[in-house]
């Protein structure tokens, strides 16, 4: 869920945890069709770089595409 809004982009709370969601790594910064996040907004997203404080998020499908691949490899 997101929790907060910058022009940087969105903290979220994902099951406990807090990250960050870079503004190129929401659907609304490639389409207009896409409402920008706003608090409490829920989405799915995909960790990019847990190794960040906070960790690194995406919210972008092509991203859950390639995570979902990457996982189905191990």
């Amino acid at each position: 869920m997101i929790t907060g809004v910058a022009s940087a982009g969105s903290r979220v709370d994902a099951d406990g945890i807090t990250g960050f969601i870079d503004q190129a790594k929401h659907p609304s910064w490639w389409s207009e069709d896409v409402q920008p996040p706003q608090v409490g907004d829920r989405l799915r997203t995909v960790v990019l770089d847990d190794t960040r404080n906070p960790p690194r998020l995406s919210a972008l499908q092509s991203d859950i595409d390639i995570a979902r691949a990457l996982r189905g490899r191990k």
